[in-house]
């Protein structure tokens, strides 16, 4: 593989470049109420050079962890130019996890120190911080939970002297990302310096994403940041190129903070873009949208309005991914002339390895290899294995699990999927997602679920079938559907499940619709933190209910 040599700067270089060359320009804007607060590279520099030497004065030493949890805010990304200046690695937390998850990945992480952020609550979580592990309180948010344990931010760097310019060998470790856990016990991702940089100097040459098509360009952070996307989908880049960043203030003023600042620059997961899609369809019916997407003198009105109203007015750059977004989201957006790019990837590959890029790449597939990446799919399993020179060093101390899913180089991804003449990757499920009903026959319930969520009264759709002959769909309805007469509700659902049924094999077919009033979220513990069904939680929290369901005489029933 040609991959690029050892002069590549790191991105801490690369802030370095931007806050010596164009110091005045803005690198951040934190909204507080109707205001932005702006910083410039300049400004973010100094804070972030005052931190790394408040760190050192505690006692860190190079090489040591440090932990970020918190909402997406401007002190996110301070403190991790922070460790980065100090040659420290980042240990960045899902703001969502409660006091025992917390608790199991500060110990998994071997912390030495932790940034406390934005958080919605506090409370019982300070026991989740070992005594030993130096605490550091971002200054607070209106809205958010106050934390009063641990050093204020602000009298630290107050105190402290700017750190001298450090710049890390690229070798060296960068970061430990703990996975979600959707199944097991979170492991530990190490990535080194040079994998962030390999990607954006690929994105240089290449211009895969077309990053550095975009003139002054402008992000909106609203994915975690601690997830591998919005790392590598926003804040590498942002750093890169000398962009700006925004932020939301809180999940109510986020459409009014996203329309303010219509960016050229977003990234979303899926369920996002299908919340955009539904609210636009609360408003306007779909079969009249799409009559006036057809009307040659409304249509571009009908465009523009929609997509400022989206705060996606000069969207030049719309990405998708950290799950598989349904076709008919791609198509919608496709007629607001807005292409969704969608990746796939992982966290050990230190973010995407493929993409669809072109507008005209198949709709139902998730694209073709980056450069520098090789994909095949294994002959007796048909798992998706990738090759990448940005994949993980391994699991931070579990060389157990790490030499199950390396395998002579090779990246075992646990997604099952094909291959197609011209490159395109499809993904068809997890190979740990199938399930056998009690007739014997297999199940891959991610197909289904990817036809059902096509219904616009449908939110979150979970197929399942343990110790039921055949697979029931549970469901919990969009606004849409909750706003609809149950009557109606069930005529939709109902033709959803015939229209499903008639083209699946007999032990495919479902046999009813479950609508639930319960919401699947991180808080209850039915998504992991990047909005992932967590298929056994889902199972515990249901299963003693199937038979009964699988009973009924009608299709649709209501919990």
């Amino acid at each position: 593989m040609n991959v690029p040599n050892d002069t590549i700067p790191t991105i801490i270089e690369r802030f370095y470049h931007w806050e010596r060359t164009t110091p005045d320009r803005v690198f951040l804007r934190q909204p507080k109420g109707d205001q932005w607060l702006l910083l410039s590279y300049a400004q973010a520099g100094q804070e972030a050079r005052k931190m790394a030497s408040a760190l050192r004065h505690l006692g860190l030493r190079k090489g040591d962890h440090v932990g970020i949890y918190s909402k997406n805010c401007y002190h996110w990304i301070l403190a991790d130019l922070a460790i980065m200046m100090g040659g420290f690695v980042s240990v960045p937390l899902y703001a969502a996890l409660p006091k025992d998850q917390l608790a199991e990945v500060v110990a998994l992480g071997d912390l030495k120190a932790i940034f406390l952020g934005k958080l919605d609550s506090w409370g019982e979580k300070r026991t989740a911080i070992p005594a030993d592990t130096i605490a550091i309180r971002f200054p607070h948010y209106a809205g958010n939970a106050r934390i009063a344990m641990g050093k204020d931010w602000d009298q630290l760097v107050e105190a402290a002297e700017p750190a001298p310019t450090y710049v890390p060998n690229l070798d060296d470790l960068w970061t430990i990302k703990f996975t979600s856990g959707t199944t097991s016990t979170p492991k530990g991702v190490m990535h080194i310096h040079r994998s962030p940089a390999l990607i954006m100097r690929s994105e240089a040459e290449n211009g895969r994403m077309g990053y550095f098509d975009v003139a002054e360009p402008r992000f909106f952070s609203y994915l975690p940041l601690n997830h591998i996307a919005e790392r590598l989908g926003l804040e590498i880049p942002a750093i890169w190129l000398g962009a700006s960043s925004s932020f939301a203030e809180s999940l109510d003023s986020f459409a009014k903070n996203l329309r303010e600042t219509q960016p050229n620059m977003f990234f979303a997961a899926p369920r996002i873009w299908t919340k955009f899609y539904l609210g636009v369809l609360a408003k306007i019916p779909l079969r009249r949208l799409e009559l006036l997407l057809k009307i040659p003198l409304v249509a571009g009105l009908m465009k523009k309005k929609l997509r400022r109203a989206l705060g996606m007015q000069n969207i030049q750059l719309a990405g998708t991914g950290a799950a598989i977004t349904p076709v008919f989201i791609k198509d919608f957006y496709r007629k607001l002339g807005i292409h969704l790019i969608e990746v796939y990837g992982m966290t050990e590959t230190c973010g995407m390895i493929t993409s669809n890029t072109e507008p005209d790449a198949p709709q139902d597939s998730v694209g073709t290899v980056v450069p520098y990446g090789t994909l095949r799919i294994h002959p007796d399993t048909g798992e998706v294995l990738m090759k990448t020179p940005y994949l993980m060093t391994g699991y931070y101390r579990d060389p157990q699990k790490t030499a199950e899913v390396l395998i002579d180089g090779w990246m075992h991804t646990g997604d099952r999927g094909s291959l197609d003449e011209a490159g395109y990757l499809r993904i068809t499920g997890r190979i740990k997602d199938a399930f056998k009903t009690t007739k014997g026959s297999y199940i891959t319930p991610n197909v289904l679920e990817k036809e059902l969520a096509k219904n616009d009264y449908i939110e979150q759709v979970c197929v399942v079938g343990l110790g039921v002959p055949q697979p029931l769909a549970l469901i919990h309805l969009s606004e849409i559907g909750w706003a609809t007469h149950p009557d109606r509700v069930d005529q939709v659902i109902a033709r959803s499940v015939e229209r499903l049924n008639a083209n699946r094999i007999n032990h495919e077919k479902i046999a009813r619709a479950i609508i639930l009033r319960e919401a699947w979220t991180i808080e209850n513990g039915l998504l992991t933190p990047t909005l992932k069904l967590k298929r056994g939680s889902i199972d515990q929290r249901y299963a003693e209910d199937y038979l009964r369901w699988y009973a009924s005489k009608k299709v649709v029933v209501w919990a």
